[in-house]
């Protein structure tokens, strides 16, 4: 009988982070958005906490996690690693397929690997009150649940087409005592003034940002929490990696490739930047590293490399990253947490300096893929992870045509339970790839 699952105890979760700053060079520093010259830590100030800061622009390698941190941590983590035979038998493939399932958090994703430890620096900042904006809703229910848990309030802007999309997202937020707006909203300037100029706009991530924004600097004791694309947010995933790691080792194996979705590059970054760190020391030289993203909102594989702003309403300061435009809004696909104009820069360098591959697939090839992973692994995953099983099935398949016994890994970044609507959609042959 092959083993198929890795399990860790709490004592073996990692206790630092990892960053991948240290490692791959010299980073574009963010621009001021008024003097257009680096930014500096007093830039940032007026959203984030000092601790948040001094992470923000840390290049040390390692970084340690708080005991308050990994106390509520080990509530849900570590996290069990898979391996997928009942899926690699229906494939016929002889490739291994492992994957990390990050499902099992209270929030049913990755996201609360960062919310609970922003939460935590936020609440010994003296933060009373936390502003953010969520896509499919998953870092909105997240940070929901951090605040609950260190005792601060939580407003949350959600992308106006995944709140009706997907409205038990919203239910489980006000169930963690936060406030919701549907965004554009009418409790900000800038989303009356986007709802003035198209009262039917779905939103997207950058307008949720700029609500969120807006709402930080003009409210007292409140600061701004981010879901992706910053460097600190993609510090607190590698927690992520570095237990797949382990239990890979525990399985007797190493991958040839590492596959995560992106939108903003979070959860790829959590399983693929220890990887990396391989990769770069000449440890795995020959590791391959595929973001897959969805074609309507593929930054990597058709944005430009430039600065550009993180939010619509040009807030934010500027980033050296891989964008599709601040002002793009994409269609109203399923994969909400997907749909952002940009890439983390972290993210983005990795990818400038050829270290990661870019793969991207409309969402009627998702789906398919999706559920035939439920079908035969038991776990009906989000749309947002699906874009990673669909590139692992292809992986398998390629492995299948040559022979090659290739080992693969993927991070399941959420469970599907709150998405019932979009597989409605595919079921009953309505879903297109504009929406």
């Amino acid at each position: 009988m092959v083993d198929r699952q890795f399990l860790l105890s709490p004592k073996q979760m990692p206790r630092k982070w990892y960053n991948i700053a240290a490692d791959i060079g010299p980073t574009p520093p963010p621009l001021n958005p008024a003097t257009q010259q680096p930014c500096g830590p007093q830039d940032l100030a007026a959203i984030f906490p000092d601790p948040i800061i001094m992470q923000e622009v840390s290049t040390d390698k390692w970084i340690d996690i708080p005991e308050e941190v990994l106390d509520i941590l080990a509530m849900w983590r570590p996290t069990p690693l898979y391996r997928a035979t009942r899926l690699e038998a229906a494939l016929g493939t002889p490739a291994k397929i492992y994957y990390k399932y990050e499902g099992t958090s209270p929030a049913g994703s990755h996201k609360p690997n960062t919310a609970i430890a922003q939460a935590y620096y936020n609440k010994i900042s003296g933060v009373k009150r936390l502003a953010t904006e969520t896509g499919a809703g998953q870092w909105g229910c997240a940070l929901s649940l951090a605040t609950q848990m260190f005792g601060l309030e939580c407003t949350v802007y959600m992308v106006k087409v995944s709140y009706q999309q997907k409205p038990y997202r919203k239910s489980l937020i006000n169930a963690w005592g936060a406030n919701i707006f549907a965004s554009p909203s009418e409790n900000t300037s800038y989303g009356r003034k986007v709802l003035a100029e198209d009262p039917d706009c779905p939103g997207s991530l950058g307008i949720a940002i700029s609500e969120a924004i807006e709402d930080t600097v003009t409210s007292k004791d409140t600061k701004y929490a981010l879901g992706s694309v910053s460097n600190h947010v993609l510090l607190h995933q590698t927690i992520i990696g570095q237990e797949a790691k382990l239990q890979m080792e525990m399985a007797g194996a190493y991958p040839d490739v590492v596959i995560g979705c992106v939108g903003g590059g979070s959860n790829f970054a959590g399983i693929a930047f220890p990887y990396l760190e391989d990769k770069m020391s000449g440890k795995s030289p020959n590791l391959r590293a595929v973001a897959v993203e969805p074609k309507s909102c593929a930054s990597l594989s058709t944005g430009e490399y430039r600065y550009d702003f993180g939010d619509t309403a040009q807030m934010t300061p500027l980033f050296m990253m891989y964008t599709l435009g601040c002002e793009f809004v994409p269609p109203s696909i399923h994969a909400g947490g997907l749909r952002y104009h940009g890439m983390a820069p972290l993210v983005s360098l990795a990818f400038h300096k050829k270290l990661i591959e870019a793969m991207s697939y409309p969402q009627t090839a998702i789906f398919p893929a999706a559920v035939l992973f439920a079908r035969t692994e038991g776990i009906v995953p989000a749309p947002e992870s699906s874009h990673a099983i669909k590139c692992a099935i292809d992986e398998a398949l390629a492995a299948k045509e040559t022979g090659e016994p290739k080992t693969i890994l993927f991070n399941l970044s959420g469970h599907g339970h709150f998405d019932m609507g979009a597989y409605d959609m595919y079921f009953s042959g309505k879903m297109t790839d504009a929406g």
